[in-house]
Order: structure tokens, then C-alpha cells, then sequence
């Protein structure tokens, strides 16, 4: 039976010219969104705004996650020409902030961090100026992978862990609670200068208590922003919504989020790691340029 939605997660939809526009630039270059494999609420929006986040590595996931509308299957042959497509097509949009996540690739004795690597510096090489945010996978937690992508010194560094730590083996079976705070962690020791994200999702049976302690865990290890949003269930064969969480919650948990000491805390129905993301990079930019200032004086 379909869930009846309540009233805080109703959207208008913007007009499509633009949707369409972007759509077209995606195919020209044979690219791939998550915005359009995980059936993100917020794809009119963001494309409408000219803005959308890149998907690496394919559309078919080695991994099959509880929530998750991605197709599962065996990995494709990895494009060489992507990373040069993706900043191509970055900077005919005029973007600023761009953010590149991926399937997971466990069938690659890297698990896909070269590509990702390669398409920091691709993007890098088309603007200097620009804002690249990547949110990976746990490559397995394997420190050379992690390295792989520290080197290319993305701005922001991206790894969602989801979910309470008791909810793990339902919500994400391949992943582990530990080994994503490790993730975080070693962003962190390879490259201080790089800030860190995660993201959590609302309304999959988890307690108050249990949020408030994985967003202790995420700033214990230095995590410096974090994304609080609604889980939408995708199709009949995802998991459940447990509940629809108010927005006032979502209020709390940002002021929680704020008094832990996190630099940028989203928090709200329609949020998802990489929505609005600009406004993050803007604390970032304005960071860049103290530190630019700093040195030069």
C-alpha cells in the first residue's frame, strides 16, 4: 500500500526548458546523474538551476543497498574519457561548486578511485577556481583508494554514512558503521586542509538518542558538515518509511548539529548530501581566500 505524503513534502515544479537543457548536455557527453538513477525529489529543481550531480563509473552498482533506486549488477567498462567530459560539461553549465559521486566498483582493484582522482583534476584543469566537492564510496576502507583521491585534493571530501549504527545491516549490508567514521578519518590524517561531509537519513526506524549519538560520532572524528534529510522510499521492493519526520525535528537536529560544533549543518525534509551544496562552498571559498590572504602577508 502507498504511503500518503504529508503536506511539508509536496513541491512545485518548475518550468521544463531548462531541465531539458541539461538533460541534453548529460546525453551529448554520454554521462550519468544520481539525480536521475537515485530518483532524487530535487532533480526539477536543480536542473532548473543549471546544476546537477555527477555519477562516475556507470549506473550499475556492485552493491545493493536497502534504500537505494541505483540498478545492481556487474561494473561497466570505465570511460577514459569521462573526467574530460564531466569538466567540460561543469564549465558549459557554470558551475562553481561541482559535486561527483559514483557507484560502488568492487569489482575494480581500485574500487574507482582513480576515476575519481583523474576527474578532480580534470575539473581542477578546466577552472581553477572551482569548488569540487566528491562523494565516494568506502573503498572496502582500503587507505591507498582513500589516498588515491586525498592526492588530488578535492575541496570537499563526501562519504554518507546513512544510518544509526543499529540499523547498518538492514539499511546498508555491504557497508559498516566503523569502517565509514574510519573513511572520515583517514580524509583527515592524509589531508587536514580537505573538509569532510556526511550525511544521514530520517525515518527509518531510528531513536532521537540514536541521531544525536551518530552525529556525536561524525564530530568526534573531525567531520566538519553534515546533511540531515527525509528517506523517500524509491519503489515497492525498498525498504519502508518507518515515518515522516516533521520539520520542526529537523529544525533540532540542525541547532544539535550547530552546538557539536559542525561547520555547516543542512538539515530538512527535501535535504540530500549534495542539494544546495553551494551553500557549504561558500564557507569554503571564503576560508581558501583567509588562508590565500594569510600567506601572502
Amino acid at each position: 500500500m502507498t504511503q500518503r505524503l504529508p503536506e511539508w513534502l509536496t513541491i512545485r515544479l518548475p518550468r521544463p526548458d531548462t531541465i531539458k537543457e541539461v538533460e541534453g548536455m548529460m546525453r551529448s557527453k554520454n554521462l550519468h546523474t544520481v539525480c536521475e538513477s537515485a530518483r532524487c525529489p530535487n532533480l526539477p529543481e536543480c536542473w532548473s538551476k543549471k546544476t546537477a550531480t555527477f555519477m562516475i563509473l556507470g549506473e550499475t552498482c556492485t552493491r545493493a543497498c536497502g534504500f537505494c533506486a541505483i540498478k545492481v549488477g556487474r561494473g561497466t567498462t570505465v570511460d577514459e574519457s569521462e573526467p574530460t567530459n564531466v569538466a567540460e560539461v561543469a564549465s558549459s553549465l557554470g558551475l562553481k561548486h561541482v559535486v561527483v559521486t559514483s557507484v560502488a566498483r568492487d569489482d575494480l582493484p581500485d574500487e574507482g578511485s582513480m576515476q575519481f582522482a583523474e576527474t578532480i583534476r580534470a575539473l581542477h584543469a578546466e577552472n581553477p577556481n572551482v569548488i569540487v566537492e566528491v562523494l565516494t564510496p568506502d573503498f572496502k576502507g582500503k587507505r591507498w583508494c582513500i589516498k588515491n583521491v586525498t592526492d588530488a585534493e578535492p575541496e570537499i571530501y563526501n562519504h554518507n554514512i546513512e544510518t544509526i549504527e543499529r540499523l547498518h545491516t538492514i539499511v546498508r549490508p555491504q557497508a559498516k558503521y566503523d569502517r565509514t567514521l574510519r573513511v572520515l578519518q583517514t580524509v583527515k590524517e592524509l589531508n587536514p586542509k580537505i573538509y569532510t561531509k556526511s550525511g544521514i537519513m530520517l525515518g527509518l526506524g531510528e531513536t532521537r538518542d540514536e541521531v544525536v549519538q551518530t552525529l556525536k560520532d561524525l564530530r568526534a572524528i573531525g567531520v566538519d558538515a553534515v546533511t540531515i534529510g527525509q528517506y523517500l522510499r524509491p519503489t515497492m521492493k525498498h525498504l519502508p518509511v518507518s515515518e515522516f519526520v516533521h520539520p520542526d525535528e529537523f529544525k533540532e537536529y540542525e541547532g544539535i548539529g550547530e552546538e557539536l560544533g559542525f561547520a555547516f549543518v543542512a538539515s530538512g525534509p527535501f535535504i540530500r548530501s549534495s542539494y544546495n551544496a553551494i551553500e557549504f562552498s561558500k564557507k569554503v571559498m571564503a576560508e581558501r581566500l583567509e588562508r590565500a590572504e594569510a600567506v601572502a602577508s
